[in-house]
């Protein structure tokens, strides 16, 4: 479980950081930081259901949100990198 928070806790914490930087590059490269977090944590969750931790219900509820997260990530990296 620490695992976990420590890397939802490390998208917000990695745009915040991205975006006190000075270039858009930058904040791209920290912007894929956060995608990164994103992904272990939709393994996380999948781990979590396989192991019995998490109902499956849940489960289809978080991971909808973090797919969703992942995509706007993913839609403002690309963003980033093509006004560069």
């Amino acid at each position: 479980m620490s695992q976990m928070r420590r890397a939802c806790t490390s998208i917000p914490t990695n745009v915040a950081e991205g975006c006190g930087r000075s270039t858009n590059n930058e904040l791209a490269r920290f912007i894929d930081i956060a995608t990164g977090s994103a992904s272990e944590i939709e393994y996380q969750l999948l781990l979590a259901k396989d192991l019995g931790y998490l109902p499956e219900d849940q489960h289809i509820d978080l991971s909808a949100e973090v797919t969703e997260i992942r995509r706007m990530l993913l839609a403002f990296n690309k963003t980033l990198r093509t006004s560069s």
